[in-house]
Protein backbone atom coordinates (compact mmCIF):
# COMPACT_ATOMS: atom_id res chain seq x y z
CA UNK A 1 0.00 0.00 0.00
CA UNK A 2 1.43 3.73 -0.58
CA UNK A 3 -0.14 6.25 1.58
CA UNK A 4 0.48 9.92 0.86
CA UNK A 5 -0.57 11.78 4.64
CA UNK A 6 -1.82 15.58 4.71
CA UNK A 7 -0.44 17.30 7.75
CA UNK A 8 -0.56 20.70 8.73
CA UNK A 9 3.01 20.99 9.71
CA UNK A 10 5.78 17.89 10.48
CA UNK A 11 9.28 17.29 10.64
CA UNK A 12 12.18 19.12 11.50
CA UNK A 13 9.28 20.93 13.82
CA UNK A 14 9.37 19.37 16.94
CA UNK A 15 5.67 18.99 18.62
CA UNK A 16 3.64 16.52 20.12
CA UNK A 17 1.47 16.80 16.28
CA UNK A 18 5.03 15.77 14.61
CA UNK A 19 5.87 13.19 17.38
CA UNK A 20 2.94 11.17 16.49
CA UNK A 21 2.85 11.43 12.91
CA UNK A 22 6.47 10.51 13.06
CA UNK A 23 5.30 7.29 15.26
CA UNK A 24 2.58 6.50 12.75
CA UNK A 25 5.12 6.75 9.73
CA UNK A 26 7.99 5.13 10.81
CA UNK A 27 5.68 2.35 12.06
CA UNK A 28 3.35 1.97 8.71
CA UNK A 29 7.08 1.84 6.98
CA UNK A 30 7.61 -1.20 9.12
CA UNK A 31 4.45 -2.94 8.02
CA UNK A 32 5.70 -2.66 4.60
CA UNK A 33 3.68 0.11 3.22
CA UNK A 34 4.97 2.67 1.40
CA UNK A 35 4.37 6.39 3.08
CA UNK A 36 5.06 9.95 2.40
CA UNK A 37 3.58 12.80 3.87
CA UNK A 38 2.33 16.21 2.49
CA UNK A 39 2.59 19.83 4.59
CA UNK A 40 0.93 22.74 4.34
CA UNK A 41 1.31 26.25 4.55
CA UNK A 42 1.38 26.68 8.45
CA UNK A 43 4.68 24.69 8.20
CA UNK A 44 7.14 27.66 8.14
CA UNK A 45 10.43 25.23 8.35
CA UNK A 46 11.55 23.26 5.52
CA UNK A 47 13.53 22.60 2.55
CA UNK A 48 13.01 21.41 -0.86
CA UNK A 49 10.06 19.82 -1.86
CA UNK A 50 9.95 16.48 -1.75
CA UNK A 51 12.49 16.76 1.74
CA UNK A 52 13.29 13.87 3.48
CA UNK A 53 14.16 14.23 7.19
CA UNK A 54 14.68 11.50 9.89
CA UNK A 55 14.65 8.98 6.92
CA UNK A 56 10.80 10.07 6.05
CA UNK A 57 9.65 11.91 2.79
CA UNK A 58 7.64 15.49 2.89
CA UNK A 59 6.47 17.47 0.47
CA UNK A 60 5.70 20.92 0.97
CA UNK A 61 3.60 23.43 0.40
CA UNK A 62 4.88 26.69 -1.03
CA UNK A 63 3.70 29.84 0.99
CA UNK A 64 2.13 32.42 -1.05
CA UNK A 65 1.52 36.08 -0.46
CA UNK A 66 -1.90 35.60 0.18
CA UNK A 67 -1.47 32.89 2.91
CA UNK A 68 0.41 35.61 5.39
CA UNK A 69 -2.81 37.71 5.52
CA UNK A 70 -4.45 35.86 7.88
CA UNK A 71 -8.38 36.06 8.72
CA UNK A 72 -10.29 34.53 6.03
CA UNK A 73 -8.73 35.26 2.70
CA UNK A 74 -5.65 33.97 4.26
CA UNK A 75 -7.45 30.34 5.26
CA UNK A 76 -8.93 30.41 1.69
CA UNK A 77 -5.54 31.36 0.19
CA UNK A 78 -4.30 28.48 2.29
CA UNK A 79 -6.40 26.23 1.24
CA UNK A 80 -6.52 26.62 -2.37
CA UNK A 81 -2.46 26.47 -2.25
CA UNK A 82 -2.00 23.28 0.09
CA UNK A 83 -4.69 21.39 -2.33
CA UNK A 84 -2.55 22.50 -5.14
CA UNK A 85 0.05 21.14 -2.98
CA UNK A 86 -1.48 17.67 -2.12
CA UNK A 87 -2.14 17.41 -5.77
CA UNK A 88 1.38 17.74 -6.84
CA UNK A 89 2.86 15.08 -4.59
CA UNK A 90 -0.12 12.87 -5.30
CA UNK A 91 0.92 12.95 -8.77
CA UNK A 92 4.35 12.51 -7.84
CA UNK A 93 3.91 9.95 -5.13
CA UNK A 94 0.58 7.97 -7.16
CA UNK A 95 -0.89 6.74 -3.83
CA UNK A 96 -3.39 4.16 -3.14
CA UNK A 97 -5.12 6.74 -0.35
CA UNK A 98 -5.11 9.94 1.28
CA UNK A 99 -5.08 9.97 4.90
CA UNK A 100 -5.39 13.61 6.15
CA UNK A 101 -4.70 14.84 9.65
CA UNK A 102 -6.44 17.80 11.78
CA UNK A 103 -6.89 20.40 11.77
CA UNK A 104 -10.18 20.12 9.25
CA UNK A 105 -8.73 22.20 6.57
CA UNK A 106 -6.35 19.36 5.61
CA UNK A 107 -8.77 17.08 5.24
CA UNK A 108 -11.19 19.79 2.92
CA UNK A 109 -8.16 20.40 0.50
CA UNK A 110 -7.37 16.48 0.33
CA UNK A 111 -11.38 15.89 0.09
CA UNK A 112 -10.60 18.12 -2.93
CA UNK A 113 -7.72 16.14 -4.78
CA UNK A 114 -9.33 12.54 -3.83
CA UNK A 115 -12.26 13.58 -5.35
CA UNK A 116 -10.61 14.38 -8.60
CA UNK A 117 -8.43 11.65 -8.44
CA UNK A 118 -10.20 9.01 -7.61
CA UNK A 119 -8.93 8.23 -4.30
CA UNK A 120 -10.17 7.08 -1.00
CA UNK A 121 -10.14 9.71 1.74
CA UNK A 122 -9.11 8.81 5.73
CA UNK A 123 -9.71 11.58 8.01
CA UNK A 124 -8.05 11.09 11.30
CA UNK A 125 -9.31 13.82 14.45
CA UNK A 126 -6.39 14.62 17.19
CA UNK A 127 -8.96 17.43 18.65
CA UNK A 128 -11.74 19.16 17.28
CA UNK A 129 -10.35 22.61 15.88
CA UNK A 130 -12.83 24.49 17.35
CA UNK A 131 -11.72 22.85 21.23
CA UNK A 132 -8.29 23.03 20.76
CA UNK A 133 -8.89 26.99 19.63
CA UNK A 134 -9.89 27.68 22.92
CA UNK A 135 -7.31 25.80 24.66
CA UNK A 136 -4.71 27.46 23.08
CA UNK A 137 -6.29 30.73 24.01
CA UNK A 138 -6.59 31.96 20.22
CA UNK A 139 -11.15 31.20 20.44
CA UNK A 140 -13.89 31.14 23.03
CA UNK A 141 -16.64 28.44 23.29
CA UNK A 142 -19.63 29.34 22.02
CA UNK A 143 -18.69 32.36 20.20
CA UNK A 144 -19.66 32.48 16.19
CA UNK A 145 -16.25 31.43 15.20
CA UNK A 146 -16.43 28.67 17.19
CA UNK A 147 -19.69 27.73 15.53
CA UNK A 148 -17.86 28.38 12.02
CA UNK A 149 -15.37 26.25 12.93
CA UNK A 150 -17.43 23.31 13.96
CA UNK A 151 -19.64 23.17 11.18
CA UNK A 152 -15.82 22.97 9.02
CA UNK A 153 -15.38 20.07 11.35
CA UNK A 154 -18.49 18.53 10.45
CA UNK A 155 -18.21 19.16 6.83
CA UNK A 156 -14.94 17.62 6.68
CA UNK A 157 -15.82 14.21 8.59
CA UNK A 158 -18.72 14.02 5.96
CA UNK A 159 -16.92 14.20 2.81
CA UNK A 160 -14.45 11.71 4.46
CA UNK A 161 -14.54 7.78 3.61
CA UNK A 162 -13.98 7.21 7.04
CA UNK A 163 -12.36 8.97 10.21
CA UNK A 164 -9.97 7.72 12.85
CA UNK A 165 -10.07 9.31 16.31
CA UNK A 166 -7.26 9.33 19.29
CA UNK A 167 -9.31 8.50 22.05
CA UNK A 168 -12.91 7.28 23.34
CA UNK A 169 -14.26 10.43 23.46
CA UNK A 170 -13.52 11.82 20.36
CA UNK A 171 -15.52 8.76 19.48
CA UNK A 172 -18.40 9.50 21.34
CA UNK A 173 -18.99 13.23 20.49
CA UNK A 174 -18.80 12.33 16.96
CA UNK A 175 -21.50 9.36 17.61
CA UNK A 176 -23.82 12.28 19.24
CA UNK A 177 -23.26 14.57 16.05
CA UNK A 178 -24.93 11.59 14.07
CA UNK A 179 -21.74 9.86 12.57
CA UNK A 180 -22.72 6.59 12.03
CA UNK A 181 -20.72 4.30 14.31
CA UNK A 182 -19.08 2.08 11.62
CA UNK A 183 -17.45 5.19 9.65
CA UNK A 184 -15.21 5.81 12.69
CA UNK A 185 -12.14 3.74 14.09
CA UNK A 186 -10.41 4.57 17.36
CA UNK A 187 -6.27 4.75 17.13
CA UNK A 188 -5.08 5.41 20.26
CA UNK A 189 -2.05 7.95 21.15
CA UNK A 190 0.59 5.29 21.55
CA UNK A 191 4.90 5.29 22.37
CA UNK A 192 7.19 4.49 19.92
CA UNK A 193 9.70 1.86 22.22
CA UNK A 194 12.15 1.77 20.02
CA UNK A 195 12.75 5.31 21.27
CA UNK A 196 11.38 5.02 24.80
CA UNK A 197 11.54 1.34 25.38
CA UNK A 198 14.49 1.39 27.74
CA UNK A 199 14.07 3.93 30.91
CA UNK A 200 17.57 6.15 30.95
CA UNK A 201 19.78 5.73 34.12
CA UNK A 202 19.46 8.75 36.28
CA UNK A 203 22.29 11.45 34.83
CA UNK A 204 23.99 12.77 38.11
CA UNK A 205 26.04 15.53 36.31
CA UNK A 206 22.71 16.92 34.50
CA UNK A 207 21.28 16.42 37.98
CA UNK A 208 23.95 18.37 39.57
CA UNK A 209 24.09 21.22 36.79
CA UNK A 210 20.20 21.75 37.93
CA UNK A 211 20.81 21.27 41.52
CA UNK A 212 18.94 18.59 41.99
CA UNK A 213 21.29 16.08 43.85
CA UNK A 214 19.58 14.41 46.90
CA UNK A 215 15.95 16.18 45.50
CA UNK A 216 12.54 14.73 45.40
CA UNK A 217 11.97 15.89 41.98
CA UNK A 218 8.22 16.32 40.60
CA UNK A 219 8.07 17.07 36.62
CA UNK A 220 6.67 18.04 33.46
CA UNK A 221 7.40 17.44 30.18
CA UNK A 222 5.73 19.01 27.22
CA UNK A 223 4.18 22.15 25.82
CA UNK A 224 2.78 25.25 27.64
CA UNK A 225 -0.66 26.09 27.38
CA UNK A 226 -2.75 27.60 29.42
CA UNK A 227 -5.11 24.58 29.59
CA UNK A 228 -1.97 22.12 30.70
CA UNK A 229 -2.88 23.67 34.36
CA UNK A 230 1.24 24.23 34.98
CA UNK A 231 -0.34 27.62 37.11
CA UNK A 232 -1.82 24.97 39.59
CA UNK A 233 1.12 23.39 39.71
CA UNK A 234 3.12 25.97 40.81
CA UNK A 235 0.56 26.69 43.13
CA UNK A 236 0.43 23.85 44.72
CA UNK A 237 4.40 24.07 45.53
CA UNK A 238 4.78 26.23 48.72
CA UNK A 239 2.11 23.79 50.58
CA UNK A 240 4.41 20.39 49.18
CA UNK A 241 7.78 22.30 50.07
CA UNK A 242 6.46 23.05 53.58
CA UNK A 243 5.81 19.18 53.93
CA UNK A 244 8.57 18.26 51.91
CA UNK A 245 11.66 20.54 52.21
CA UNK A 246 13.55 18.63 49.21
CA UNK A 247 10.65 18.86 47.02
CA UNK A 248 12.03 20.53 43.65
CA UNK A 249 9.43 21.01 40.05
CA UNK A 250 11.02 20.20 36.77
CA UNK A 251 9.46 22.13 34.13
CA UNK A 252 10.79 21.17 31.07
CA UNK A 253 9.12 22.56 27.44
CA UNK A 254 8.33 25.91 26.28
CA UNK A 255 4.91 27.71 25.09
CA UNK A 256 2.54 30.43 24.88
CA UNK A 257 2.02 30.40 28.18
CA UNK A 258 5.94 30.30 29.42
CA UNK A 259 6.67 33.78 30.16
CA UNK A 260 3.55 34.09 32.71
CA UNK A 261 4.82 30.31 34.26
CA UNK A 262 8.61 32.13 35.05
CA UNK A 263 6.61 35.34 36.19
CA UNK A 264 4.77 33.54 38.75
CA UNK A 265 7.22 31.07 39.60
CA UNK A 266 10.24 33.92 40.34
CA UNK A 267 6.84 35.45 42.65
CA UNK A 268 6.53 32.59 44.68
CA UNK A 269 7.82 31.79 48.03
CA UNK A 270 8.92 28.74 47.08
CA UNK A 271 10.65 30.31 44.07
CA UNK A 272 14.28 28.69 44.45
CA UNK A 273 12.92 25.08 44.57
CA UNK A 274 11.27 25.78 40.89
CA UNK A 275 13.32 25.11 37.58
CA UNK A 276 12.54 26.01 34.21
CA UNK A 277 14.88 24.15 31.44
CA UNK A 278 13.84 25.09 28.46
CA UNK A 279 12.75 22.90 25.56
CA UNK A 280 14.93 20.56 24.99
CA UNK A 281 15.29 17.70 21.03
CA UNK A 282 13.50 14.74 21.47
CA UNK A 283 16.32 12.80 21.13
CA UNK A 284 17.70 13.95 24.64
CA UNK A 285 14.54 14.53 26.81
CA UNK A 286 15.39 10.98 28.09
CA UNK A 287 17.98 12.37 30.22
CA UNK A 288 15.31 14.98 31.84
CA UNK A 289 12.68 11.92 32.58
CA UNK A 290 15.87 9.94 34.22
CA UNK A 291 15.53 12.87 37.04
CA UNK A 292 12.14 12.75 38.05
CA UNK A 293 10.51 10.62 40.29
CA UNK A 294 6.50 11.55 39.69
CA UNK A 295 5.68 13.36 36.60
CA UNK A 296 2.62 15.24 37.00
CA UNK A 297 0.27 16.59 34.43
CA UNK A 298 -2.65 19.03 36.26
CA UNK A 299 -5.00 19.14 33.25
CA UNK A 300 -7.64 22.02 33.67
CA UNK A 301 -10.91 20.67 33.09
CA UNK A 302 -12.43 21.82 29.85
CA UNK A 303 -14.12 20.27 26.98
CA UNK A 304 -11.35 19.63 25.34
CA UNK A 305 -9.06 17.99 28.01
CA UNK A 306 -12.33 15.69 28.65
CA UNK A 307 -12.46 14.51 24.70
CA UNK A 308 -8.93 14.48 24.20
CA UNK A 309 -5.98 11.94 25.27
CA UNK A 310 -2.28 13.63 25.91
CA UNK A 311 0.83 11.79 24.76
CA UNK A 312 2.98 12.74 27.21
CA UNK A 313 1.87 10.34 30.29
CA UNK A 314 2.50 8.01 28.30
CA UNK A 315 5.77 8.30 27.52
CA UNK A 316 6.49 8.90 31.49
CA UNK A 317 4.90 5.12 31.82
CA UNK A 318 7.25 3.86 29.00
CA UNK A 319 9.96 5.57 30.90
CA UNK A 320 9.40 3.40 33.99
CA UNK A 321 8.06 7.03 35.96
CA UNK A 322 5.40 7.38 38.45
CA UNK A 323 2.14 9.58 36.72
CA UNK A 324 0.01 11.42 38.79
CA UNK A 325 -2.42 13.58 36.71
CA UNK A 326 -5.59 15.36 36.71
CA UNK A 327 -9.03 13.84 37.37
CA UNK A 328 -10.00 14.39 33.46
CA UNK A 329 -11.85 12.39 30.85
CA UNK A 330 -8.92 12.27 28.84
CA UNK A 331 -6.50 11.17 31.91
CA UNK A 332 -8.84 8.41 32.45
CA UNK A 333 -8.56 6.62 29.75
CA UNK A 334 -4.87 6.21 29.89
CA UNK A 335 -4.52 5.92 34.13
CA UNK A 336 -6.31 3.26 36.39
CA UNK A 337 -6.32 5.41 39.38
CA UNK A 338 -4.25 4.14 42.27
CA UNK A 339 -3.31 0.64 39.71
CA UNK A 340 -0.68 2.85 37.18
CA UNK A 341 -0.93 6.13 38.27
CA UNK A 342 -2.89 8.85 40.68
CA UNK A 343 -5.46 11.47 39.83
CA UNK A 344 -6.55 14.31 41.59
CA UNK A 345 -8.86 17.14 41.13
CA UNK A 346 -8.71 19.47 38.19
CA UNK A 347 -8.15 23.31 39.07
CA UNK A 348 -7.20 22.62 42.99
CA UNK A 349 -3.50 23.48 43.43
CA UNK A 350 -4.24 22.16 47.20
CA UNK A 351 -5.38 18.46 45.58
CA UNK A 352 -1.96 18.49 43.52
CA UNK A 353 -0.23 19.15 47.06
CA UNK A 354 -2.23 16.30 48.73
CA UNK A 355 -1.73 13.43 45.96
CA UNK A 356 2.21 14.58 45.36
CA UNK A 357 2.44 14.86 49.07
CA UNK A 358 1.31 11.80 49.72
CA UNK A 359 3.09 9.33 47.02
CA UNK A 360 6.66 11.10 48.46
CA UNK A 361 5.41 9.70 51.19
CA UNK A 362 4.60 6.55 50.93
CA UNK A 363 7.17 4.78 48.35
CA UNK A 364 6.12 1.00 49.16
CA UNK A 365 3.92 0.68 46.32
CA UNK A 366 5.85 2.22 43.36
CA UNK A 367 7.41 -0.55 41.82
CA UNK A 368 4.41 -2.34 41.26
CA UNK A 369 2.90 0.72 39.86
CA UNK A 370 5.44 1.59 37.62
CA UNK A 371 5.60 -2.17 36.32
CA UNK A 372 1.45 -2.00 35.65
CA UNK A 373 1.47 1.25 33.69
CA UNK A 374 4.53 0.05 31.40
CA UNK A 375 2.57 -3.42 30.70
CA UNK A 376 -0.43 -1.33 29.47
CA UNK A 377 1.91 1.12 27.20
CA UNK A 378 3.24 -2.35 25.53
CA UNK A 379 0.41 -4.07 25.58
CA UNK A 380 -2.32 -1.27 24.60
CA UNK A 381 -0.74 1.87 23.18
CA UNK A 382 2.57 0.40 21.56
CA UNK A 383 2.89 1.59 17.71
CA UNK A 384 4.01 -1.30 16.57
CA UNK A 385 0.61 -2.79 17.31
CA UNK A 386 -1.55 0.02 17.21
CA UNK A 387 -0.60 0.83 14.05
CA UNK A 388 -3.01 -2.16 12.95
CA UNK A 389 -6.19 -0.54 12.98
CA UNK A 390 -5.47 1.20 10.19
CA UNK A 391 -4.89 -2.09 8.25
CA UNK A 392 -8.85 -3.00 7.38
CA UNK A 393 -10.27 1.02 7.04
CA UNK A 394 -7.12 0.90 4.27
CA UNK A 395 -7.94 -2.31 2.50
CA UNK A 396 -11.83 -1.88 2.73
CA UNK A 397 -11.46 1.76 1.04
CA UNK A 398 -8.65 0.63 -1.52
CA UNK A 399 -10.67 -2.24 -2.69
CA UNK A 400 -13.86 -0.46 -3.17
CA UNK A 401 -11.75 2.55 -5.22
CA UNK A 402 -9.70 -0.12 -7.13
CA UNK A 403 -12.30 -0.44 -9.83
CA UNK A 404 -11.54 3.16 -10.79
CA UNK A 405 -7.96 4.03 -12.66
CA UNK A 406 -7.17 7.32 -10.46
CA UNK A 407 -4.26 8.50 -11.97
CA UNK A 408 -5.53 9.88 -15.88
CA UNK A 409 -3.82 12.90 -16.36
CA UNK A 410 -5.89 15.96 -15.63
CA UNK A 411 -5.55 19.78 -14.85
CA UNK A 412 -5.63 21.37 -11.72
CA UNK A 413 -8.60 23.99 -11.91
Amino acid sequence: MRILHVLDHGLPLQSGYTFRTRAILKAQEAMGWTVAGVTGPRHTRGGASPETVDGLDFYRTPIAGGVRRGGVIGEAAGLVAFARAIETAADAFRPDLLHAHSPALGALAARWVARRRGLPLVYEIRAFWEDAAVGNGTGREGSARYHATRALENLAVARADAVAVICDGLRRDLLARGVPADKVMVSPNGVDLRLFGTPAPRDEALAAELGLPGAEVIGFIGSFYDYEGLDDLIAAMPALVADRPLVRLLLVGGGPTEQALRAQAAASPVADAIRFVGRVPHDRVERYYGLVDILAYPRKAMRLTELVTPLKPLEAMAQGRLVAASDVGGHRELIRDGETGTLFAPDDSAAIARALGGLLADRSGWAARREKARTFVERERNWSLNIRHYQPVYQRLIGAASKVNPWSPRIFA
